[in-house]
Formats: C-alpha cells, sequence, structure tokens
C-alpha cells in the first residue's frame, strides 16, 4: 500500500488540515503517518487514520526520515513556513537530503502536494 508522511510547522497545520479534508477520500486511500502534533489535529480533525511518530522537536521528523532510508515511504506532503518556522519545527533540509538520495518525492506547499497526491493515485 502506498504509504505518505504528513508534516506542517506550526503556522501551516491549518493548512494540512484543510488540504487533509479536502483530498479525504484520497488519503483514505494511503497508509499515513506523521509527526506527533500535526497527527493528532489529523485525527481530531477529519476521518483519517494517522500513525503519529513523535513530535518535530523529538525526533519526529528524523523518524519520518528514517521511514525514507528504509524505502517504506512513498511520498511526503511537508507544508512549511518559510517565513516564520520556529527553532524548535522540523527541519526540512534533513528531509530533503534523504529524500533526494532515495527519489522520493517531498511536497513543501499546497500547489506541490496536489501533485504528488494525484501523482500516487496514478
Amino acid at each position: 500500500m502506498t504509504r505518505v508522511a504528513l508534516i506542517a510547522h506550526d503556522e501551516k497545520k491549518p493548512d494540512l488540515i484543510e488540504f487533509a479534508q479536502t483530498h479525504e477520500a484520497q488519503l483514505r486511500e494511503y497508509e499515513l503517518i506523521a509527526t506527533g502534533t500535526t497527527g493528532k489535529r489529523l485525527q481530531e480533525e477529519t476521518d483519517l487514520e494517522v500513525e503519529r511518530k513523535e513530535s518535530g522537536p523529538l525526533g519526529g521528523d528524523l523518524m519520518i526520515g528514517a521511514e525514507v532510508a528504509e524505502d517504506e515511504l512513498d511520498g511526503i506532503v511537508f507544508l512549511r513556513d518559510p517565513l516564520r518556522a520556529q527553532p524548535h519545527e522540523p527541519d526540512i533540509s534533513a528531509l530533503l537530503r534523504i529524500c533526494d538520495v532515495h527519489d522520493v518525492a517531498l511536497a513543501t506547499n499546497h500547489s506541490s502536494a496536489e501533485f504528488l497526491i494525484e501523482g500516487l493515485a496514478d
């Protein structure tokens, strides 16, 4: 089954929830994982099943990166805040590097997330 990770900086969590609600039918077809707080919000605000990793500050983004390295993930949606990211939030650079090494799609904004979700459906 297709496995997708969902991550968002604090200011982008509402955008990710909205994205998940809009694409709930499609996302239901995938195994979903998320960092702790993002996963909790997705579980509370959608009917999606989400495997939660640790929160970003506790290494959840690194846990997701490990799944990429172990060839267990097909794509990542990481809605990041390029202007106001806080020091405690996950850093995109390690995930970007591991996704490039393993040729795994990584979407960082709404438009690329749309393409990723639709591309995985094909």
